[in-house]
Parts: structure tokens; sequence; C-alpha cells
């Protein structure tokens, strides 16, 4: 049984955070400048224990889900994310058309998933 996972973001730190049992076991980096509609997200790391149990998964999906409620475009560097985004097109308007960042969205149709 896995232990309940609740995702945050954390402004303090700059980063959306996965906790388990009040400890932060994964978070995407993020750097929102005051005032800009854009938001860049740099990274994503999840502790070594707690890899190939979807926290990159629901860390990336309540990032861009916070995004698009707050009206804002993303600036992306993060490899994984650019996959995320690839698999779940509803996502691609997110990506800011003049500043996508180095991580692009690859030009592919989705992979299938299992479940």
């Amino acid at each position: 049984m896995n232990p309940e996972m609740n995702v945050q973001k954390n402004s303090d730190s700059g980063s959306y955070e996965a906790v388990v049992n009040g400890q932060v076991v994964g978070m995407i980096v993020y750097h929102a400048p005051r005032g800009d509609q854009r938001v860049t997200l740099t990274h994503t790391i999840v502790d070594p224990e707690y890899r190939g149990r979807g926290v990159a998964t629901r860390l990336v999906k309540h990032a861009l889900d916070d995004l698009r409620a707050q009206d804002v475009k993303l600036t992306n560097y993060c490899p994984f994310v650019a996959d995320y985004i690839a698999d779940h097109p509803q996502y691609k308007e997110l990506v800011d058309s003049r500043f996508p960042g180095r991580a692009k969205v690859p030009d592919r149709a989705p992979r299938e998933r299992a479940n």
C-alpha cells in the first residue's frame, strides 16, 4: 500500500512539492518574476526511493493545472515536463510561444500509458 501523497505549491521556496508523511519526496522548481504573466519550470526532482510511483507525473499535472488556473504562460527547461505535455496535448497552449524554453515539447503523438 502506498502512503498518501499531497501536492502543494510552496511560494517561499519556489517549488511545487510532493509530500508524504510530512516529508518532501519530490518537487518541481519554478521561477515566477513578480508581475510577469509567465512562469519558468526548471527541473523536476524525485527522491530515488519514490521514483516509478507517479510522483513526478502528479507534480507536473498539479503545476500545469495551477498555471492554467492563474492564466499564465509557461517557459520550460524540464524535459520531463516537455514529455508530459506531449502526452497530454491539452496543456500545449500553456507554453509561451515567444519564450518556450530549452526543453521544447516533442512534436509526436501521445504515448500510450499502461493503466
